[in-house]
């Protein structure tokens, strides 16, 4: 489906595309800084380093991206669930067919190069989301149509977690802040937000300290309300609610202990102290965080980092590439790229209030929610305020899959909006 209107590639939104253009720069300078040896003195177009692969990567993605623009942009309302249940069949696919690679049954492996279906499942999730939103009378108050977007969501999410792939699972949650803004009722947030909160809390504080805690929160609740308001039904949810906290406290030793797998215990146990096991599972963090460190204000310079030279931190060029920019360009160059990522958040929110659909302002504001997830965890966990879940950092991360998903994401956003700005041009 070819667009007969060719004026409407014209109307792309110059703003965001810059922000992008200098992202993906900006990631393929510090992937060939993380990867490079004064040794062998490699050069930026040198295929067989991670900087010439990401170059290639880079242009296959160029012709995506025309390929995005010319496609009519009614092509991806009208395929939405099609584009989702192919990502799913591939979901399935790599259970069987998949490369096992550093525990996870999560690729696809094409010669030299490997191809993540998770990183599209995002995509197919927030096509099928939009879509979905966009028929009549779907409204987000109603039970119904929550338990259908949950189940569009959950799908993709259940299968990823099959292949052991816990961190682009999680990915899945930035979906509840384009809910909210369709009208889900707020009472669904604040619970995900006081159940994280307490799961956190359990880790560092003992159980009968938060015990008595939310005892005493609820006895002030209920007399910190009106005497008229003090019905029975007022009552019975205020000690439905101490009682459930109270069991979400009692229940975190089991998930930790029984549910989550050895590897992503050791991950919840050095995010609480990194100094436990300082060789062990709490090196990446440990090590990212004296490269940060050693960044100071301006940063030693590029291709001047040590902690990158010498390769202490593990996976340099992909989750971990934020700590090439921390210690080559210090606090400026790192709030540099922070503040990239924000005026880009901020340009695709706004673009996602402009819209004149449900369908495009729905995708925009999945697109906003899925590059600010990627950003808060990959950073944080650098600087040890996250768990190390291994997600990219959006446009810098070394890896094909990464580059292509969050490109095709953008774009297809971008396509939709240089629509509505040409409807305003006539």
């Amino acid at each position: 489906m070819v667009s007969r209107e060719p004026q409407i590639t014209q109307n792309i939104d110059w703003v965001t595309l810059m922000l992008y253009m200098a992202c993906v720069l900006m990631g393929w300078l510090n992937v060939y800084a993380a990867v490079y040896s004064p040794e062998t003195q490699t050069g930026l177009f040198d295929l067989s380093t991670n900087a010439g692969k990401q170059l290639m990567w880079i242009g296959t993605t160029a012709l995506l991206i025309i390929a995005i623009l010319v496609i009519n942009y009614r092509f991806w309302d009208t395929f939405a669930f099609v584009i989702y249940g192919i990502t799913i069949l591939s979901l399935l696919l790599v259970l069987v067919a998949g490369t096992n690679i550093n525990g996870s049954r999560s690729w696809f492996k094409l010669g030299a190069f490997s191809i993540q279906p998770a990183e599209f499942a995002k995509l197919g999730t927030a096509l099928a989301l939009a879509r979905y939103l966009d028929y009549p009378n779907v409204n987000l108050t109603k039970l119904k149509d929550q338990l259908w977007c949950a189940g569009i969501i959950a799908l993709p999410a259940v299968l990823i977690i099959a292949s052991n792939e816990t961190g682009s699972m999680l990915v899945f949650a930035s979906f509840i802040i384009m809910l909210y803004r369709e009208g889900l009722p707020g009472i669904y947030p604040l619970i995900a937000i006081v159940v994280v909160t307490l799961f956190i809390l359990t880790l560092i504080v003992p159980k009968l300290y938060l015990f008595i805690a939310i005892l005493a929160l609820g006895i002030l609740i209920f007399f910190m309300t009106p005497r008229y308001q003090r019905s029975v039904q007022n009552v019975m949810v205020i000690g439905i609610a101490a009682l459930s906290m109270i069991l979400i406290v009692a229940g975190v030793d089991f998930f930790v202990n029984d549910v989550l797998q050895p590897h992503q215990q050791n991950r919840i146990k050095v995010l609480i102290n990194p100094a436990a096991d300082p060789l062990g599972a709490g090196w990446n963090v440990t090590q990212a965080k004296i490269a940060i460190g050693s960044g100071r204000l301006q940063g030693k310079g590029f291709l001047e980092g040590t902690q990158t030279k010498f390769d202490f931190v593990p996976e340099q060029s992909t989750d971990f590439i934020f700590c090439t920019i921390g210690e080559e360009h210090g606090f400026i160059g790192s709030m540099i790229v922070v503040s990239l990522f924000i005026f880009l958040l901020c340009r695709i929110v706004l673009l996602a209030e402009k819209q004149r659909t449900r369908f495009a302002r729905v995708y925009g504001y999945s697109l906003a929610g899925i590059i600010f997830f990627h950003i808060m965890i990959n950073i944080g966990m650098t600087i040890g305020l996250m768990p190390v879940i291994g997600i990219p950092l959006p446009f810098f991360s070394y890896g094909g899959s990464s580059l292509w998903s969050f490109s095709i994401l953008l774009f297809i956003f971008l396509k939709l909006d240089s629509r509505r700005v040409g409807m305003f041009a006539r």
